[in-house]
């Protein structure tokens, strides 16, 4: 008994011992998987430029079913049919064209059409989107004062992305573009497309109505619209402002439910411009035929 009873700290010592470890390697592990399963820290992306098609909106009646028709009458359609040499040579045709798009960073001031931009912007609106909710905003700028306020913003934000939040290897990728946060562009063009991608509509009784794949929706409109500009002879450079948005939907007094998706500087190239020599991939190395 007094055997037993001198052993007692010591046994009690050991599982003590024994506890932390076990504690320490759980911990330890917990950590681990919280690594792992923790995503990557990219302070480059753009925080506003999140879809919002989970934005929580209010319920709604059925009676008020976001607004839309219960029954949409349904009309009789007709395309286009070519014969096989035809849509072939289109197809060439077109493929060329779209082949000759480069992104110009050196955009003359010389004056384009009102009417041209007009009809490059209904192109674009022919989109498909989520449920035809048509979840896009086209905020063209052709004021010089509202430009030069553009830029500021613009470069202002560029440079510390440049210097700070895009890291090193984004920089370094794009040192052979000879790409930096000046945007002389953003003056110089005679008009600014900024396109606003809208996370969420308004019913006319003020309540929120959802717009499916709102930023999807809008992608593939500035896609059309980029092939809507080539077709015009009118050259831009996909302008993505990173961390620019709320200040820019501030200044051109966009409502909250609009985030800035895309700005396109539009016009013509001036008489010295150049662009990189690059090359595109092959058909091969971008489709897969099953």
């Amino acid at each position: 008994m007094a055997l037993f009873s001198s052993l007692t700290p010591v046994f009690i010592a050991i599982i003590c011992v024994l506890i932390a470890v076990i504690m320490k390697k759980t911990n330890g592990e917990k950590e681990k998987h919280d690594t792992k399963s923790k995503p990557p820290s990219r302070p480059w992306v753009d925080e506003d430029l999140k879809d919002g098609t989970d934005h929580p909106l209010e319920e709604e009646g059925d009676e008020e079913w976001q607004g839309l028709e219960e029954n949409v009458a349904h009309v009789p359609f007709a395309g286009e049919r070519y014969s096989e040499a035809e849509m072939i040579k289109r197809s060439q045709t077109f493929y060329e064209l779209l082949n000759k798009r480069r992104s110009v960073r050196f955009l003359s001031d010389e004056p384009v059409p009102r009417e041209v931009i007009d009809n490059v912007i209904r192109t674009a609106g022919t989109a498909p989107s989520g449920a035809h909710t048509e979840p896009w905003t086209f905020v063209v700028v052709q004021d010089p004062d509202l430009k030069h306020k553009i830029r500021e913003i613009v470069e202002e934000e560029e440079e510390i992305n440049y210097k700070k939040r895009m890291g090193d290897r984004w920089v370094n990728d794009l040192k052979r573009l000879r790409t930096n946060w000046i945007k002389e562009y953003l003056d110089t063009a005679p008009y600014l497309i900024l396109i606003f991608k809208q996370v969420y509509g308004r019913l006319p009784n003020g309540k929120k109505k959802t717009h499916y794949y709102n930023e999807i929706s809008v992608s593939i409109a500035c896609g059309i619209l980029l092939a809507a500009l080539q077709n015009a002879g009118l050259y831009t450079v996909t302008s993505t402002p990173l961390n620019c948005g709320p200040q820019l939907r501030v200044l051109l007094q966009r409502p909250a439910n609009e985030k800035l998706l895309l700005l396109l500087p539009v016009g013509y190239p001036k008489k010295d411009a150049t662009v990189p020599a690059l090359t595109r991939k092959p058909l091969e190395d971008i489709m897969v035929l099953m």
